[in-house]
């Protein structure tokens, strides 16, 4: 789809981007050949007016970056933050690395994505396409939320408790739905008020029934606009986006980019085209605003 196409589009989905939030950017540097750096990212986020912008990477926490890269550029409007993703090269299930994120103002603790065990177990289907490293890593080792007994670890029920002093959001990562349903269930009993699920219907497992119980506990679903628009990673259709929007509601959904990644949209131009299709599936301006920026917003 061209903005272009449609007259006064362009002006339209610009206009509706002031105001945006990106809490899935996936720039660089990382492991992970990426096409935009922490640096450009932020620039065309400041250009089209955006309110904030998250970095996300799966192996290192990017608070530092975040910051720097505000105290060097003070004039520009748009905030940069980041979060942690308790994979192996943080020490897995962490509550240190919690800790520490939270201390440098991180916004989101990501369960673990790369090295989770359902990640891993559908490197064979779901994620054989996944980026890979221009080296060789080290063997992942599989991690889970949950014991033998199907309980929380007590280092996850730890996170869980750091997470919730400090008042930042829970994502669920690359965790599988039942294991999601257990963990926002006792963070939920534990005080964590901001509760998120990446691509509920990538690797997660989510059936709609899945996603209408998750909602209802107050947790949000983050829809990765690299699955909705005309790219490799498209997963679903115009009329499939509006769909999964109404099955839990405007005011329950989030639009992260996930972009950032090689040969693929930059994540501006994501936000661009999911704007320019919301408008196409007759959403108000006032939800399209709360679905590319309101609601994340309110939750960092």
């Amino acid at each position: 789809m061209n903005i272009q196409d449609t007259p006064g589009r362009a002006d339209a989905v610009a206009e509706l981007l002031v105001g945006a939030v990106d809490l899935h950017c996936h720039s660089g540097p990382a492991a992970f050949p990426r096409r935009i750096d922490h640096r450009d990212a932020m620039k065309d986020a400041e250009a089209a007016g955006f309110e904030a912008l998250v970095y996300k990477d799966h192996f290192y926490p990017g608070m530092a970056h975040a910051t720097l890269l505000q105290t060097l550029y003070p004039d520009e409007k748009v905030k940069v933050y980041s979060g942690v993703a308790l994979n192996n090269a943080n020490g897995g299930i962490n509550p240190f690395a919690v800790d520490h994120a939270v201390k440098l103002n991180g916004k989101i603790v990501w369960m673990p994505t790369f090295s989770a065990k359902n990640h891993i177990d559908k490197s064979q289907t779901e994620t054989k396409n996944y980026p890979k490293s221009d080296k060789p890593m080290l063997e992942q080792i599989p991690l889970t939320v949950l014991d033998e007994n199907d309980r929380l670890t007590e280092a996850t029920q730890q996170v869980l408790d750091v997470i919730a002093a400090g008042d930042i959001i829970l994502a669920g990562g690359h965790l599988n739905v039942r294991e999601l349903k257990i963990l926002f269930a006792e963070a939920k009993k534990r005080g964590v008020k901001k509760m998120l699920v990446n691509h509920p219907t990538y690797v997660i497992g989510c059936e709609d029934d899945d996603m209408v119980e998750l909602a209802k506990m107050g947790v949000f679903m983050e829809h990765s606009v690299c699955m909705l628009i005309d790219c490799r990673a498209r997963r679903h259709e115009p009329d499939d986006l509006a769909r999964l929007i109404n099955l839990v509601g405007v005011d329950s959904t989030i639009m992260g980019s996930d972009l950032g990644l090689m040969n693929m949209p930059l994540p501006i131009e994501g936000f661009r085209e999911i704007v320019s299709i919301l408008l196409d599936l007759q959403f108000s301006e006032a939800d399209i605003r709360k679905l590319i920026g309101g609601n994340a917003g309110s939750l960092i």
